[in-house]
């Protein structure tokens, strides 16, 4: 536990908060301590300079004084920081503190060369020092001298306060006017979606601010054009090549060996598939152009599970969400389909769950679980089906393994609602592939 609270900020926001807040209480602190040094140390010498001339006098007055007067006298001459008694004084030590050695050295200064004087450190009392006189008469007189502390202003510690409290506010809105570029850089960073149509970052500010703004909505525009070109030149490829296919098709039907004619035929189908799958994956970026709309999810499922049993496929829906959400239904009807028929390819027979409470889904999110009842996949592999016509090895043939798009297809469409597409293998056998969708509303 004190680990974690000790644990370095991971916000630049905050760092930089605390380091230029400590720099300047600690820079703050010092000039107090350096001040009220020398303040002290100011104090100190005006306080021994008065000393050896209020002290002298007194100690003048008292001796010229008859000795039944003195007692009188005594509480007169009395002063905040030192007082007079008839006596010895108590008994003490030789000053060991470098305040009461400049106390000592005071009293000698300032009546030692008229009297016999003796001074001494009284024990438990931080440099409280007694001196005693020795008057002309031989009465001895002492002198006790009780340094204060210094004095200080009622309003000074609330002055000091808030000054620290100014000082962390001016720090608070220093930090947070440098580092807001940042966040609304990393906000427009985090929603540049597929469709990579984001509002531009305002290029104003600070000349490193609209800087780095002016590159971030360059780069926006490049990454757009660079991606509207594949869209086209992949288009342009599947419009070209439907032609010689179908030209292909009909001279294969021409053929007079039936097995030959059966041959080209597949190769001709599974040509005319990966033409149309890559173009339908370079396409998948425009599914943000569907505009979202509310929709019942559980309606949407039952329909979905509905229409594959009435093809004869082993397709059944369990559970129920109870809410309606605002996404992109056709887009999340192709992710649906692709991994049900992924299902189906490989084990057979899908199960299809809903809820709020499954797939690790937050509050307004909905997760729909798609598990067949296969062989499953590799660990190593849950994550490598994901790119772009990559078939496991046990796939290699189209027929059974399809042209590797399907799954690449599905997870950009789900980025483009916003949600998350994962597989795992289920604990009880077979594969499972986990929606989580997010409320576009």
């Amino acid at each position: 536990m004190n680990a974690n609270f000790l644990r370095w900020p991971r916000t630049l926001f905050v760092r930089l908060v605390l380091i230029l807040s400590l720099g300047l209480a600690l820079a703050h602190a010092l000039s107090y301590v350096l001040i009220m040094s020398e303040r002290r140390e100011a104090t100190v010498g005006l306080m021994l300079g008065y000393l050896e001339q209020d002290v002298a006098s007194s100690v003048a007055l008292l001796d010229r004084l008859p000795a039944a007067e003195r007692a009188a006298w005594l509480p007169r001459l009395e002063r905040r920081t030192y007082s007079f008694s008839l006596g010895p004084g108590d008994l003490g030590h030789l000053p060991d503190t470098a305040h009461a050695r400049r106390i000592a050295e005071a009293f000698m200064d300032a009546i030692g060369k008229q009297y016999q004087v003796t001074a001494r450190a009284v024990p438990g009392h931080p440099n409280r020092v007694q001196a005693t006189v020795i008057l002309g008469d031989g009465t001895p007189l002492t002198i006790d001298m009780r340094p204060a502390g210094l004095p200080v202003s009622n309003w000074l510690p609330a002055v000091l306060l808030g000054q620290l409290i100014l000082l962390a506010a001016f720090t608070w809105a220093g930090v947070r006017l440098a580092t807001r570029p940042l966040a609304r850089l990393a906000d427009a960073a985090d929603s540049l979606g597929p469709d990579l149509k984001s509002a531009p970052l305002p290029e104003s500010g600070p000349q490193e601010v609209s800087r780095a703004a002016r590159a971030f909505n360059a780069m926006q525009a490049r990454i757009a054009g660079y991606m509207s070109e594949r869209t086209q030149i992949l288009a342009a490829i599947s419009h070209d090549l439907q032609t010689p296919i179908t030209r292909m098709r009909m001279r294969a039907d021409m053929l007079e060996d039936a097995v030959q004619r059966d041959k080209m035929n597949r190769d001709l189908r599974e040509m005319e598939a990966l033409v149309k799958d890559g173009v339908a994956y370079a396409r998948t970026l425009h599914g943000t152009l569907e505009a979202p709309c509310r929709i019942d999810a559980d309606a949407m499922l039952c329909s979905l599970a509905g229409d594959y049993q009435d093809a004869g496929r082993a397709v059944t829906l369990r559970g129920k969400s109870g809410v309606s959400m605002a996404t992109r239904p056709h887009a999340l009807k192709r992710i649906l389909g692709n991994l049900v028929d992924n299902g189906l390819k490989y084990g057979g027979e899908v199960e299809v769950s809903i809820g709020q409470s499954i797939g690790q889904a937050a509050a307004g999110e909905l997760a729909i679980l798609v598990r067949d009842f296969g062989p499953g996949i590799p660990a190593e592999e849950l994550e490598k089906v994901f790119e772009p016509f990559y078939r496991l090895e046990a796939s290699r043939n189209r027929d059974t393994g399809g042209t590797g798009l399907g799954l690449a297809i599905a997870r950009q469409l789900a980025a483009t609602l916003d949600g998350t597409l994962a597989l795992a293998n289920h604990p009880e056998g077979g594969l499972e592939a986990r929606l989580v969708i997010r409320d576009l509303a």
